[in-house]
């Protein structure tokens, strides 16, 4: 790298060599910390490469002490700005959408970097791509071609034609409460983002995989292509926004999609406390927790709607998995379990075995 002082061209060496570790982690076949140990690596691919943009730029991403011109110190070394830092004096006010992806990464780091969970895959696998695409950009942009790392990548080789699902996946119902944080993270982000933020594939880079069927063009022609999307080129955009939409899956509307009947919830509560749960039992907890009206209430639909839903149809009441979970974490609580149940059921009539109004 001649040309660079001896510590730019260290530091710019490191985060080439940081961001293909963690391509080569991200895709190796056998990762089970796959996205974790993605995101930990690329943020310190990042973080030294602003940091050799810095000090090329005569300016030194060193923390200083509060009140002090001097430096904090670590093992007699400067300590150096964090990749949070240096968005702010890079991006100053600015916030575009490689930023904002860089921002999301930081958070996620946090909340992943001691856990394993694979079930976040396919969940940050946007996010993830443009990551490494604006790395990319950024590297090349400030160094030149030379120092570019896409000629020692390739298109990752699939064993499925299908895409894996994220949260409807049955893995990420079992994730427990570590999963849920971490997609309760992720959601409240993106939700956070506004609409041109969250469609720039500088901040999530999605694509669909379009398989190459007919006569090509030629027998030489090559098995994956990639077509950059071009906002400056509406002709050209409107025509694969045409193909989008043939491929696309269509929709069907499904009633009370993943809700539960009683006998459902009564079965999965059972599971989740290591012990019996009749239908009678989920009378008596929704009738404490009055999650819905009695029976012959004027208004039968005046439900808690995170916990359950009036089928008017069917004249009968359906539950959401929220419920389940819910009753689960509250009935783990014996003094809570007994005042709800042991004691309703000491003081009725012995109708256990009847099984409870819908």
């Amino acid at each position: 790298m001649r040309g660079l002082p001896y510590d730019v061209k260290a530091l710019v060496e490191k985060a080439r060599e940081t961001a293909l570790l963690a391509v080569e982690t991200y895709n190796r076949p056998t990762a089970s910390f796959r996205s974790g140990a993605y995101v930990v690596l690329m943020i310190i691919a990042w973080t030294s490469l602003f940091h050799a943009m810095f000090l090329r730029k005569g300016i030194k991403p060193y923390c200083r002490k509060p009140g002090s011109r001097r430096y904090e110190r670590i093992d007699g070394e400067p300590r150096r700005w964090e990749l949070g830092e240096c968005l702010r004096q890079h991006y100053k006010a600015s916030n575009p959408a490689t930023r904002r992806n860089l921002e999301f990464f930081i958070g996620l780091r946090n909340k992943i970097e001691h856990r394993s969970l694979a079930q976040i895959d396919p969940e940050v696998f946007g996010e993830c791509q443009a990551m490494l695409l604006n790395f990319e950009s950024l590297l090349v942009s400030e160094f030149g071609d030379r120092y570019a790392i896409r000629g020692g990548l390739t298109f990752a080789l699939q064993f499925s034609r299908v895409v894996p699902t994220s949260s409807s996946a049955p893995a990420a119902n079992t994730a427990g409460r570590a999963f849920k944080a971490i997609k309760q993270y992720v959601d409240a982000f993106r939700s956070s983002l506004s609409a041109d933020v969250q469609n720039d594939l500088a901040y999530s880079f999605k694509v669909f995989l379009v398989p190459k069927i007919g006569n090509h063009a030629s027998k030489d022609s090559v098995a994956v292509e990639w077509i950059k999307y071009h906002p400056s080129k509406p002709e050209e955009m409107r025509h694969y926004e045409k193909v989008v939409a043939m491929i696309k899956p269509k929709e069907v509307q499904i009633a009370n999609l993943g809700r539960l009947k009683p006998t459902q919830v009564a079965r999965q509560v059972a599971v989740k406390l290591g012990r019996r749960f009749t239908n009678y039992d989920h009378k008596l907890c929704y009738e404490h927790f009055t999650i819905r009206p009695p029976g012959g209430a004027p208004d039968p639909s005046a439900c808690n709607p995170q916990f359950c839903v009036y089928d008017d149809l069917h004249k009968d009441y359906c539950y959401t998995p929220q419920w389940v979970d819910f009753l689960g974490e509250r009935l783990a609580d014996p003094a809570l379990y007994a005042n709800i149940i042991t004691r309703r059921k000491a003081t009725a009539k012995p109708i256990e075995t009847r099984s409870a109004t819908a």
